[in-house]
């Protein structure tokens, strides 16, 4: 079976309250800690990769971007998916082979770009053509912005989402949606649903929001982060015993 297939697959037959949990790896480094750890894929979030590459999130240039999307592939020997931003303007075509080059086995494509929502029928008509390009080699996510970048309406998102499966979307993402609308968009969007987890421990757990209807789970950059704040405070304890030790 192929890693498109495996990962297919993962998403598929899932009980509620049992969604496909998808860390987020920045580097090759990170992602062996998450495939060791017995995650059966992973999900690179673009913030996270240029975050690690010292980039803004959404400034990364794309040669770097599927860079690291490749070492991250590379790394692991369980499938990949990467999330290419809005396409980085590339035609679908050469964003396939792109993607299939690094050895990603799915992608997620946003339909906002510069914070500003697409027009619904022209994503659509893109995703078409990623997935003409990709056959069945890449398991597509698109991710609907209308909680981050439009007004939040729950039937907006819902009349994208269809557009998009209607296209040949795998997967659907509504980011930042409200958990109190996730049963909405549940009802309305066929196929599986992407939702995005707090780690903050101050919202629904993973095996709650699969209960509300999620399928899977991702996690943006907030793995990223929050490792970035872990090292934070070991160089602060260093500091502190160096200092100590300096007063000694």
């Amino acid at each position: 079976m192929s890693g498109s297939a495996v990962f297919r697959a993962l998403h598929h037959g899932r009980p509620p309250g049992d969604p496909l949990v998808l860390p987020g790896p920045w580097d090759a480094a990170s992602a062996r800690v998450f495939a060791q750890a017995g995650f059966p894929a992973l999900a690179t979030p673009s913030a996270g990769v240029a975050a690690s590459l010292g980039h803004e999130d959404g400034s990364t240039p794309v040669e770097e971007m599927f860079a690291a999307v490749t070492r991250i592939a590379r790394a692991v020997d369980v499938p990949v998916s990467a999330d290419v931003e809005a396409g980085y303007g590339l035609p679908a075509r050469e964003l396939v082979e792109r993607l299939l080059e690094a050895g990603a086995v799915g992608c997620n494509i946003e339909d906002s770009d510069g914070g500003v929502l697409k027009d619904p029928g022209e994503q659509a008509e893109f995703l078409a053509e990623v997935r003409a390009a990709a056959g069945d080699r890449l398991f597509l996510n698109a991710r609907v912005d209308t909680f981050t970048h439009g007004d939040g309406d729950p039937g907006q998102a819902v009349r994208r989402a269809a557009l998009y499966v209607a296209a040949g979307a795998d997967c659907v993402y509504p980011i930042r949606a409200p958990v109190e609308v996730l049963p909405l968009l549940r009802a309305g969007i066929q196929g599986p649903l992407n939702v995005l987890a707090p780690l903050d421990g101050g919202g629904p757990s993973p095996a709650e929001l699969g209960g509300l209807g999620a399928t899977r789970i991702t996690f943006g950059p907030g793995l990223q982060r929050r490792a970035a704040q872990a090292l934070r405070a070991i160089a602060e304890g260093l500091t502190g015993a160096a200092g100590q030790a300096g007063l000694g």
